[in-house]
């Protein structure tokens, strides 16, 4: 198998870690947003008590998968940082503004009225995000991005603002949200709680399938590309088949209350789903000017590149498998973390009286 191949798929794993780590995330902020009824403040205080130790972390995969794209296949990176560098602006900015919203909310003084402001930012960023990290992916499959040479010239915004692009990026949402609310039952405290997100992944999971299949059919004639690969390719009746499989799952399990096993399933499902767009449109990085051939580096960097990608992996994933263990949510004390943060709430193992 060619470095280009075996780098293509590094990528393509980058992001289907993203979707499961940092996704959730966002999904998160989501249902931050759509908190409600009697529980609404524990609801938000379990989704900041989940993502509060490792929300900066989930981002690293966004950050390898870019640095793969840039230093293994330059070409596309190009394109894309140009094609695309609106969208993909407003989403660092999104990423920021949400992180420091999160962290200003968590110093900030409760019930005062700019931290909920910052709630309100935190959890905005997080629908705004991924609605254009979806979209960036509808230009990119669609065939919207043209580029004669080494230039794009397809302009800077009917790429991504094409009827397709907005049905990828609320795809994209929903799936996050089904993911949060998902991993959310299994690390809720209380029967009350698991209970609530229970109802909200049941929900949120019919409309990941109904965004799906908006998504198929508006591919006939918004990426024909990505049609052909996901009708009639070789491995598409496996993933389609794979995918099912996982949401069929997913939900009855999510029924039966086997909340652990729903969150492997959920999973599975998400990755699938970002397999099959990776695969839909192999050979292109970017449909239909720009081949993973065509775009890549010399196989002398490429090897260096997967070198340095082992070397890191080896380290960062035992740390990541640490940091998650020390930092899961059931190991931290209970305490209302949407209100001001001190020294003894951030110690493991000491209860702390809200304030």
């Amino acid at each position: 198998m060619s470095t280009d191949v075996i780098l293509g798929f590094a990528v393509a794993g980058t992001f289907v870690l993203y979707a499961l780590f940092g996704g959730a995330d966002f999904g998160g902020g989501v249902w931050d947003l759509l908190a409600f009824g009697p529980r609404k403040a524990e609801q938000r205080a379990l989704i900041a008590r989940a993502i509060g130790p490792v929300w900066e972390v989930n981002h690293i995969w966004l950050i390898v998968g870019m640095v793969l794209l840039f230093a293994g296949f330059p070409r596309a990176f190009a394109v894309l940082s140009v094609a695309l560098h609106v969208p993909l602006t407003l989403l660092l900015l999104g990423i920021v503004f949400r992180g420091a919203a999160f962290t200003f909310r968590a110093y900030d003084t409760r019930g005062d009225a700019v931290q909920r402001r910052w709630g309100l930012v935190f959890s905005g960023a997080s629908v705004f995000a991924p609605l254009l990290l979806g979209m960036c992916v509808g230009a990119v499959v669609s065939g919207t991005v043209r580029v004669e040479g080494r230039v794009v010239t397809s302009g800077f915004f009917s790429s991504w603002l094409t009827p397709f692009a907005w049905a990828v990026g609320a795809l994209a949402l929903c799936l996050f949200a089904f993911l949060a609310a998902v991993y959310l039952t299994h690390e809720a405290p209380s029967t009350a709680l698991r209970e609530d997100f229970r109802r909200r992944a049941l929900g949120s999971g019919v409309v990941v399938f109904l965004s799906a299949l908006a998504v198929l059919l508006l591919a006939r004639d918004g990426a024909p590309r990505v049609w052909e690969g996901l009708l009639r390719s070789p491995f598409a009746l496996a993933l389609h088949v794979g995918t099912a499989v996982a949401a069929v799952a997913s939900f009855g399990l999510l029924w039966t209350r086997r909340f652990r096993w729903a969150r492997v399933a959920a999973a599975l499902q998400a990755g699938l789903i970002v397999l099959g767009w990776a695969a839909s449109q192999h050979p292109y990085l970017v449909v239909p000017d720009v081949t993973l051939q065509g775009a890549a580096a010399s196989p002398g960097a490429q090897r260096l590149l997967l070198v340095a990608l082992g070397v890191g992996t080896a380290i960062v994933v035992p740390s990541l498998v640490l940091l998650f263990r020390v930092f899961r949510p059931s190991s931290l004390p209970e305490r209302d973390v949407t209100g001001p943060l001190s020294a003894e709430s951030l110690t493991p193992g000491r209860a702390v009286k809200p304030s």
